[in-house]
């Protein structure tokens, strides 16, 4: 449960949610983001940092540029892990809905 107090952590903030907004277009480098906002460049990479650090996202180097990707599948699992923890009956019944009867 660790890792979903990082993830929950992260999406706390409306700042670092909007990044993940940005992201799923696809690679922006931290320039790119902060071109999105209003605050400092020094408080966009605290904030990709705690991204970074809950694994929402994942940075590669392009030249002396470093840019920042989605992970989808990563938030996806830790949102779906707490659910399932929290609401069991409810996932069980989106796994397994009603058929509707046809007469």
């Amino acid at each position: 449960m660790k890792y979903a107090s990082a993830v929950f952590r992260a999406l706390a903030d409306p700042t670092r949610r909007q990044i993940l907004q940005q992201l799923k277009e696809g690679e922006l480098s931290a320039g790119e983001i902060a071109d999105f906002f209003t605050i400092s460049g020094p408080s966009i990479s605290r904030h990709l940092s705690i991204l970074k650090n809950a694994e929402l996202i994942v940075e590669r180097r392009d030249g002396n540029r470093i840019l920042y990707q989605l992970q989808p599948d990563r938030l996806a699992s830790a949102v779906g892990d707490f659910l399932s923890t929290v609401c069991p009956t409810q996932i069980l019944r989106r796994r397994n809905p009603r058929r509707k009867r046809t007469s």
